[in-house]
């Protein structure tokens, strides 16, 4: 037996999540996936553009993820865009419900990752943001950026 890899390797990330909302707590959940998909994955065909997460009948369900299919899969390949369940301990499944009905957050997947060989995904709860939230956060990196040229150009 051979070591098993203990990186983590990051196959999608969900770079709009943090425009578009406010994240207030991470939780990592593993995902349920056949075997085509775990292909696919380790390939890094994934979307997390729309993706977004629900709890039904005490499951936390995933959903609009896409996993493009595995081009030697044939006629094991699922649907790309089918729910995929959620791994999460059961007291944290009863908190983000209890949260999201409370509150009116939702649930968005971060980032896809491999972690010793199994794909997990780090979900965010969120709140979305106004216009003018957006607006502030751009006119900030702005600011920083016009900084950090002026800082290069001082110390040259």
């Amino acid at each position: 037996m051979g070591k098993q890899n203990t990186g983590v390797k990051a196959v999608a990330t969900n770079r709009r999540a943090h425009h578009e909302y406010f994240i207030l707590e991470t939780y990592e959940a593993g995902l349920a996936l056949t075997g085509t998909e775990v292909k696919s994955l380790r390939q890094g065909k994934a979307n997390l553009n729309d993706a977004f997460a629900r709890v039904d009948h005490g499951e936390c369900i995933l959903y609009e993820m896409h996993i493009s299919p595995y081009e030697f899969g044939n006629r094991f390949n699922p649907d790309p865009k089918r729910p995929r369940k959620l791994l999460l301990h059961k007291r944290e499944i009863l908190k983000l419900h209890s949260e999201i009905k409370e509150k009116g957050l939702t649930l968005i997947p971060l980032k896809i990752y491999f972690t010793r060989g199994i794909a997990k995904v780090e979900l965010g709860l969120a709140k979305g943001k106004k216009l003018y939230d957006k607006r502030d956060d751009l006119a900030k990196k702005e600011a920083d950026r016009k900084i950090d040229r002026a800082m290069k150009e001082f110390y040259k």
